[in-house]
């Protein structure tokens, strides 16, 4: 599987995502400047997390409109595997690309802390090699995490299996307790907590480590 990284100005976990991706895939994924026009001929594009623009306007709302997303948006129209992980989950969303809208934390604070999620759909491509396991543990980092959606949306949100993590103590005042989101086509997920810091045991877990093996699955 060939991969790609996302580098914005003041992106901060693409080093993070380089990582996780080189490891589990065994090839080192293409860091591709925010100005491009043209996405490389990849499998699957992470947008990472970080302060993309130092959070001005809203977060993720300038890097939303860098030249690089009018391709991502196209691409992942087609089919093209996309996951946002933190400030990424902000882009995806001012990008169109998943509903809704992630606000300021409950509290107004920011949180940074080991986070247990439920795994609420396990036939998504980003979760199926999770199998048996409900639940995971990876790290949270974030302000503006607290995810908004009108009713309607949430219903279809529910219909369509797109809700794919739940906090189980949720830390920031989320709708519904949910942490991560697909698109109704399954192969754009958008998520607040760190899979991507969760890939090795001495930083603390190994439970991101799935959900790129799931991705990976799904390319074979």
């Amino acid at each position: 599987m060939r991969s790609a990284v996302i580098v914005f100005p003041a992106s901060n976990c693409d080093r993070d995502a380089a990582i996780a991706l080189a490891k589990i895939t065994g090839r080192e994924p293409l860091m591709v400047w925010h100005e491009e026009t043209t996405l490389p001929q990849v499998d699957f594009v992470v947008i990472p997390g970080g302060f993309s623009y130092g959070d001005y306007l809203r977060s993720g709302a300038i890097a939303a409109r860098s030249p690089i997303m009018q391709d991502i948006v196209r691409k992942a129209g087609a089919g093209l595997p996309v996951a946002g992980f933190c400030n990424g989950f902000q882009v995806l969303t001012e990008a169109g690309l998943l509903p809704g809208a992630l606000m300021r934390n409950k509290g107004l604070r920011f949180v940074c802390r080991p986070q247990t999620l439920k795994i609420t759909n396990k036939t998504s491509m980003f979760t199926k090699a999770y199998k048996d396991q409900d639940e995971i543990t990876v790290p949270i980092a974030h302000f503006d995490g607290n995810y908004y959606a009108d009713d309607e949306t949430l219903r279809g949100l529910r219909k369509s299996g797109q809700i794919i993590f739940k906090y189980v103590d949720n830390p920031n005042g989320s709708i519904n307790d949910i942490a991560g989101i697909s698109n109704k086509a399954g192969n754009v997920l958008g998520m607040m907590p760190h899979p991507e810091r969760a890939i090795d045991a001495l930083h603390g877990g190994t439970d991101g480590i799935l959900l790129f093996k799931s991705v990976l699955e799904s390319m074979r």
